[in-house]
């Protein structure tokens, strides 16, 4: 009888249980509670501080999405998949920091001086 194997020299798929379902998901409503408790108690006083730590957690979550539900890792596909996730969050990075320069820099530029004694 002829083997009827059905590896066809593929690299056997990620398979997830319930167990690791459970774990992102548990991680990722932590990690959305804490943002907004953060922002509706005011624990921290400091605006800029919260945005920052709030784009910590996001950056965070991103990361659980991508390995619990999306079950990106290096031995799947040979790291093609984790390393085209990480050449996107670089450009996304690029072009968020370029952008957010930009309107820093047309608003701080454009924005009409005050002159005294000028009506």
């Amino acid at each position: 009888m002829a083997d009827h194997s059905h590896d066809h020299g593929h690299e056997a798929a990620f398979h997830a249980t319930t167990k690791d379902y459970v774990i992102g998901f548990v991680l990722s409503v932590i990690l959305t509670a804490i943002p907004f408790w953060l922002v509706m108690s005011g624990a921290i006083a400091d605006k800029s501080t919260t945005a920052i730590v709030i784009t910590a957690f996001a950056a965070v979550q991103v990361v659980v999405h991508m390995i619990y539900f999306l079950h990106m890792n290096g031995k799947i596909e040979g790291g093609w998949n984790l390393m085209a996730a990480l050449f996107t969050i670089l450009l996304v990075a690029i072009i968020l920091s370029g952008t957010l320069w930009v309107m820093f820099h047309l608003n701080a530029n454009m924005m009409p001086v005050k002159m005294d004694g000028m009506g």
